[in-house]
């Protein structure tokens, strides 16, 4: 059975943090609100998995799914970048209210392109689970392609980052 998705905004110092450790780690802060990022994907030694989200770009229609990438809806809501996914704990981050009310427009397009992915992903929870366990397995098998290892975080050390950071 797999765990419910939420929606959630990952804490920047946290992601700052495990940055010291691996510079695939994706800058959660700026001008711009936090990154979301799509998570339960699995849990792994008290550590949930979540992976950052990338809002529709031009290029998304052209890729393909990878191993390491599936686009929302064909690229329509975005791309989920599971080299990127990272360990945390329930204190390291925040669940967005994808119910807010507001009347700014940009916000509320953002609301939406969040609740569309959010409900596209759900739609297709198995497949998402299913491509970011297979990823993390290969990973920690070392049987991933050179090109796509080297895209990837280095999923142990940041989990036992992970556990130092929480402590």
């Amino acid at each position: 059975m797999y765990k419910s998705f939420k929606i959630v905004k990952v804490d920047s110092k946290y992601c700052d943090y495990l940055r010291q450790y691996d510079n695939k780690v994706s800058y959660n802060a700026g001008t711009k609100d936090l990154r979301p990022f799509i998570g339960v994907l699995f849990m792994i030694d008290k550590c949930e998995y979540f992976a950052p989200l990338s809002s529709p770009k031009p290029k998304h229609s052209k890729l393909k799914n990878t191993l390491d990438l599936i686009k929302i809806e064909n690229g329509t809501y975005g791309v989920v970048n599971f080299n990127n996914m990272i360990p945390v704990m329930d204190k390291n981050y925040v669940i967005f209210d994808l119910n807010k009310k507001t009347e700014n427009r940009a916000e509320n397009f953002r609301l939406e392109l969040l609740r569309n992915q959010l409900r596209w992903l759900t739609a297709n929870k198995k497949d998402v689970n299913t491509k970011s366990k297979l990823l993390y397995n290969l990973y920690k098998s070392n049987k991933l392609p050179k090109n796509v290892k080297d895209r990837c975080c280095n999923f142990p050390l940041l989990e036992e980052k992970c556990r130092e950071y929480n402590k």
